[in-house]
């Protein structure tokens, strides 16, 4: 499908977006909620009307957008389109969505949660511009190990991937803010599609998405502001720590590398703690000893790897590792790939897993466990890689094994409260 506008002749550039529409009250997707599509200069135009499928899910919708050069340089104009999105279902109350962007050669996935008629909520929500084109607060600088030895200041012993994130909406000493508790995943997701472009080169997405990610567990870890009396993780104020944005879309980029790295943290010799890794836009504010945002774009179009980029501005001791555990999974990936021919205990768990999500998501095709991985499990794999946005290779690799454990584990907790 095309949305039918374009910036000039010849800045023929595009970017496409995808809507899932799940019900707020058990994430369950919603089969024929209608999507209006507008763009954010001229509301009062409806330029696409869409609809759901079984899966909760619009057809891809091609929609024009800026030259993907500007989303290379600094001191470009804005790099995106901006859409307003109204969606409907029988029986839900309406949500409009003011903002979401669509970045050229990307997917946008805006996900809208609906609730049940006669529910108390906002019914609006309104994404503010990308960090690197709207005007926010420089972050505070901070020392990037807290010391072990302050009392209390460390009181978890690994490193420990969090199930969920509580986010407070605001600045640490804002009381008024609201708290939310995010998945850890879909935190990062959130916030590297709010401080970086997914046009940029993998490597720099990559290192990027590493720092967020050692920053926000040196915040688990460290608890530092439950430490200081807060009931919460992380703010989302860019003075603070990173921008996450309630409700805004990611990019389908961004989130296949999250998923592939998710359990990874930067680390230096000797230091228990993930790194708390700070940067800068590197345009308006600059930052020696941090990474610039634009200066990872510009290292990553030169090819330097991931790691190359992070030593650049972090120095030549740093490392990547790995987190020891990840919380709220039923079990650990195997270490290896799983694939036709394939037998044991953790085929079995993904057969009885993926039989549990097709009764849900009824386009992956339901399985008999038997702990042989054959030609129907690699359908069913394929079918749920399709739906979630991951490679539709048909095996179960790293990325595919832990997004299965997670909606699984999302989908039986919501059928027990029912």
């Amino acid at each position: 499908m095309s949305l039918l506008r374009s910036f000039s002749s010849d800045t023929p550039d595009s970017g496409f977006l995808l809507t899932t529409v799940l019900s707020a009250q058990n994430n369950y997707p919603i089969d024929g909620a209608s999507v209006s599509v507008a763009d954010e200069s001229d509301p009062d135009t409806i330029l696409e009307e869409l609809s759901t499928n079984s899966v909760g899910q619009t057809p891809d919708l091609s929609v024009a957008t800026p030259p993907i050069d500007y989303s290379l340089k600094p001191d470009e104009p804005r790099p995106y389109s901006a859409l307003i999105l109204t969606i409907n279902a029988p029986g839900f109350e309406p949500l409009t969505i003011r903002g979401t962007e669509v970045l050229p050669d990307q997917t946008a996935i805006q996900m809208a949660r609906l609730r049940p008629i006669g529910s108390s909520f906002n019914n609006l929500i309104e994404i503010p511009e990308h960090t690197l084109y709207g005007t926010y607060p420089p972050k505070n600088p901070e020392a990037e190990v807290k010391p072990s030895y302050e009392s209390g200041e460390v009181v978890l012993s690994r490193v420990v991937i969090p199930e969920t994130i509580v986010v407070h909406d605001g600045t640490p000493s804002d009381r008024t803010a609201p708290d939310y508790y995010v998945p850890y995943r879909d935190y990062i997701k959130n916030v590297a599609s709010s401080e970086i472009y997914a046009t940029w080169p993998e490597s720099a997405l990559v290192s990027n998405i590493l720092a967020i990610m050692s920053f926000t567990l040196n915040r688990v870890y460290t608890e530092w502001y439950r430490n200081q009396g807060y009931d919460f993780t992380i703010t989302s104020s860019t003075a603070y720590d990173h921008k996450w944005i309630y409700g805004r879309n990611i990019f389908d980029s961004i989130s296949i590398i999250v998923d592939e790295i998710f359990d990874q943290y930067l680390s230096r010799p000797d230091v228990r703690q993930p790194i708390l890794t700070q940067y800068c836009d590197g345009k308006r504010v600059s930052c020696p000893n941090w990474m610039s945002q634009w200066g990872s774009a510009s290292l990553g179009e030169q090819g330097y790897s991931p790691i190359e980029i992070l030593r650049y501005y972090y120095g030549d001791d740093l490392y990547i590792n790995t987190a020891q555990q990840i919380a709220g999974i039923p079990a650990s990936w195997p270490r290896y790939d799983l694939t036709v021919g394939s037998s044991g205990p953790k085929v079995q768990q993904l057969q009885e897993q993926l039989l549990e999500i097709s009764k849900v998501y009824t386009t992956i095709p339901p399985l008999t466990p038997t702990g042989y991985y054959d030609e129907a499990t690699a359908e069913a794999v394929r079918a749920f890689q399709n739906i979630f946005g991951l490679p539709q290779t048909g095996v179960v690799d790293f990325a595919t094994w832990y997004k299965i454990s997670y909606i699984y584990v999302g989908i039986t907790r919501m059928g027990e409260l029912n």
